[in-house]
């Protein structure tokens, strides 16, 4: 994905931060099962810190607007964020504890994550200077693990700024009208799009049908499969994933999401179908390299990396 003339893409995160806690284990536990688990770690995560990460690693100047508690998680946290080269000066300090997340992965890597907010859930507000940075922005991204009111106030910013709203509608809730009226882009897997149009487990048309009485762009992520577009101008298009061995899936979402991002901004919001697929296919790329190692914001892959999977997978530099 060339870089803009003018310099990196400006995104502005608005999200969640957590310390995953995460067992690896042969299978996942069934509901009232004890399974044995091979080993542990403790690893930077949260989808709004992830997203940032991965922006700021695909090339894309990031500030990240969040919350982390008083107490040993949220420095680590602070200190990952900055050390990827994300601006942490939207990131508060409030009482109590971090965001965690629980996060179990099995041999095939597929996972189950529970999360407890914590300081998460009191980002409810944006100030001054959060707007400022909002507003100087290419791309607001945000997502779901953060009170609604700091999300809508967030896209509400970025819409009168100009600034393209991209919403990764997860976890997964219906969304009141005064925040999809807001969205430029969503960015659901097939589950959170069925929740969130409100219509059961569809195929992908059905899902980009229901989607688009909604919001003027969806981009559809299928997993191993890859990722569909489409939009209310009647551009409809789907990209394959890179085959790749897949280690652990739990943040290969959260890489997608921030390279599209990044793309887009860099794009200027894309609007061929040529333009468009290389914007899907480079952030597949993102997606695909994440989830050849275990992890979730240390498995995040750098613009070298996807830039060399794109081209080795679509035979073309995006």
């Amino acid at each position: 994905m060339a870089g803009s003339e003018r310099g990196p893409a400006r995104i502005a995160v608005v999200g969640s931060a957590n310390l995953d806690l995460v067992v690896t284990t042969p299978q996942l536990p069934r509901p009232g099962e004890t399974v044995l688990g091979e080993g542990f770690a403790t690893v930077p995560g949260g989808k709004g810190a992830n997203q940032a990460v991965a922006a700021a690693r695909a090339g894309a100047a990031c500030a990240f607007i969040g919350a982390v508690g008083q107490d040993d998680f949220g420095r680590v946290l602070r200190d990952n964020l900055a050390g990827a080269g994300v601006d942490v000066r939207g990131l508060r300090e409030v009482p109590g504890p971090s965001g965690v997340a629980l996060i179990a992965v099995d041999g095939t890597a597929e996972n189950f994550i529970v999360v407890a907010p914590g300081a998460n859930g009191k980002l409810s507000e944006l100030d001054g200077a959060d707007e400022g940075v909002v507003a100087a922005a290419d791309v607001l991204l945000v997502q779901l693990e953060v009170p609604l009111p700091a999300v809508t106030r967030a896209a509400g910013g970025a819409r009168a700024a100009g600034t393209t709203v991209v919403l990764n509608a997860a976890p997964a809730r219906p969304l009141p009208p005064e925040l999809l009226d807001l969205v430029d882009v969503l960015v659901v897997n097939e589950h959170e799009a069925a929740v969130v149009a409100g219509v059961p487990d569809g195929d992908p048309p059905a899902l980009l049908d229901a989607l688009l009485t909604l919001v003027p762009r969806v981009v559809l992520t299928l997993g191993a499969r890859g990722a569909a577009y489409a939009d209310r101008q009647g551009l409809r298009l789907e990209v394959p994933a890179p085959r790749v061995d897949a280690v652990d899936t739990t943040a290969a979402g959260d890489a997608f999401t921030g390279a599209l991002a990044v793309a887009w901004a860099e794009r200027r919001g894309p609007d061929s179908a040529d333009e468009v697929t290389a914007v899907l296919r480079w952030a597949c790329a993102a997606g695909a390299a994440c989830a050849q190692r275990p992890g979730a914001s240390t498995a995040l892959p750098d613009r070298v990396e996807i830039d060399a999977l794109n081209e080795a997978t679509y035979g073309v530099p995006a």
